[in-house]
């Protein structure tokens, strides 16, 4: 398996870009690249030539998170200025306008179904599921305080929940938390089922492996990527290399490699067989913020891609072999 650099863009966004994702292929159009900047947009480019598609503006503050629809006609970003904006990809029009309390909003996720959309709850310590078809909040889900010696201590017994993943079954729900915490909930019960230990800094980026409900991948400010049975509550394996915060990590729509991106400005592609680091890439001069495998699907059959975005204002985009 490899990395083959295809194409980069320069300048992509006016400052940083801290989001990127894969709209799905529709019946009238290929894959979307979606990406989001501290420079208060959200840009759609062609999958296969990066060419600019179109600019979303409506934020007020930088964008965090960006998150597409499985079936490829909605897509939402959330911003530092604590909004939600959901969106119609292809009229850009907006559907809806969720709002949270300062610093309560991270990264969201769709979960496979797309009924429901799951938002990270930063200070809030928790999750919030809102109903696609309605955009009510449906559910809440709280992580609960550690049993401490200090439980007057607000502020250092909450968790401040920085990103979020959906089971390939849409069953489990996990999020990441700022203290290295990963939390696991039971999405149709809305019960919180246990802690993942292991990591000691922040978890900005996780995912589950397309094929296994039970594997995770995180990746930590701590310099490693675990991989955990997610329902056994067991550490499975350990992948280090990067030589500092690893910020995004990915799994390759075959299940067999997973790529990160990290604060050491590389991107590095990992051999799940082995548990190794395969490929180094440095395209980036900059911290990169997020690595995006484009899912299977739609009449497009160019092969994997694999895009990154970074705060050098840079997108790259990668043939996955």
């Amino acid at each position: 398996m490899k990395l083959g650099g295809i194409k980069s863009v320069e300048n992509a966004h006016d400052d940083s870009v801290w989001a990127v994702t894969w709209v799905p292929a529709t019946a009238n159009r290929p894959p979307l690249l979606l990406t989001g900047s501290l420079d208060e947009t959200v840009r759609l480019w062609r999958s296969d030539d990066l060419l600019l598609d179109r600019t979303n503006t409506g934020h007020c503050l930088g964008v965090a998170s960006v998150a597409a629809h499985p079936l490829g006609s909605l897509a939402a970003s959330s911003s530092l200025d604590s909004f939600v904006r959901v969106f119609d990809v292809d009229s850009n029009a907006t559907v809806a306008t969720l709002e949270a309390p300062p610093s309560e909003v991270w990264q969201m996720r769709f979960d496979p179904k797309g009924s429901i959309l799951a938002v990270a709850g930063g200070g809030s310590a928790s999750v919030k599921l809102w109903d696609t078809s309605t955009w009510e909040l449906v559910a809440t889900l709280s992580i609960p305080r550690p049993e401490g010696p200090k439980p007057t201590d607000k502020s250092g017994s909450k968790k401040f929940v920085l990103s979020v993943a959906w089971s390939p079954d849409g069953k489990r729900l996990a999020c990441g938390s700022m203290d290295g915490t990963i939390s696991v909930f039971d999405v149709p019960r809305a019960k919180f089922l246990h802690h993942l230990e292991g990591h000691f800094m922040a978890v900005r980026s996780l995912v589950y492996s397309p094929y296994d409900p039970r594997v995770l991948f995180t990746a930590s400010d701590d310099g490693n990527i675990h991989m955990y049975d997610a329902e056994g509550k067991a550490l499975v394996g350990t992948m280090s290399g990067h030589a500092s915060w690893v910020l995004c990590v990915d799994v390759s729509p075959d299940g067999a490699a997973i790529a990160s991106g990290s604060s050491d400005r590389s991107v590095r592609l990992w051999d799940l067989s082995m548990r190794a680091s395969v490929q180094t890439m440095s395209n980036h001069t900059d911290q990169v913020w997020g690595v995006a495998f484009r899912p299977p699907g739609g009449s497009d059959a160019r092969g994997a891609r694999l895009a990154s975005v970074s705060d050098d204002k840079t997108i790259s985009l990668y043939d996955y072999s």
